[in-house]
């Protein structure tokens, strides 16, 4: 079935987010990365200016510029008013408050937008999405995942994130997840079964704590990586 933009939410974050989400080091930013259902985040654009690639890949980026441009500001309205109607939801720390959020999030789209056509050409932005992702074994040293594992455990079953986070096990040496909560803002019950069926598979699999909250009680990653 062909992909709609009707039920996508086009909100993505930025290089500060993803290293404070990922707990990425400036070490972690020059490893060979790619980012698993970016959407319109600015990471790997704001990561080209600084001279380092990023592969991202999402299904949304078979759409032009200009359409995930008209979906943003088709949902964006309905969902900072769900924000405002649910104040103690949510951690102002780092957005200060609900306006601010939307307005680092205009702003991270107008970023992502002003490269995403160009890294398209250049093969930055890719077609793709899990539990299947078309990369050859052990391509890369880190795979990212943000806001979609986990946060939609009501929409994907424990047997999709677990063949997931072995997918991204498959073509990267490291696998990091953020946030561990669901859209009900409760740690997702597939947190502990994952973990005891990576740990049997030989991997190490940690949750840590993060520099970063805005869902409440949502400041913690999953780190996976081989044992030994």
């Amino acid at each position: 079935m062909a992909m709609t933009l009707e039920k996508v939410v086009p909100f993505g974050r930025s290089l500060d987010e993803y290293r404070r989400m990922f707990a990425l080091s400036d070490a972690d930013l020059s490893r060979n990365i790619v980012g698993v259902g970016d959407g319109p985040a600015s990471f790997n654009a704001e990561m080209h200016q600084l001279g380092k690639r990023v592969l991202s890949l999402d299904p949304v980026y078979v759409f032009h510029a200009a359409e995930i441009e008209r979906q943003f500001h088709a949902v964006v309205d309905n969902i900072c008013a769900q924000v405002k109607a649910t104040p103690d939801d949510w951690v102002w720390t780092y957005h200060r408050s609900p306006d601010a959020l939307r307005q680092s999030r205009t702003q991270t789209l107008q970023k992502f937008l002003a490269d995403y056509e160009t890294g398209r050409k250049e093969g930055r932005y890719q077609i793709g999405e899990l539990p299947k992702l078309a990369l050859t074994d052990a391509s890369f040293d880190l795979a990212l995942c943000s806001h979609f594992l986990f946060l939609y455990s009501a929409h994907f079953s424990y047997e999709f994130h677990r063949d997931a986070v072995f997918e991204m096990l498959r073509v990267a040496k490291e696998v990091r997840l953020f946030p561990l909560l669901t859209l009900a803002k409760e740690r997702s019950a597939y947190v502990d079964p994952l973990c005891t069926a990576l740990k049997s598979a030989g991997y190490v699999a940690r949750v840590e704590k993060v520099d970063f909250e805005l869902q409440k009680g949502g400041n913690e990653m999953l780190r996976v990586v081989r044992e030994g």
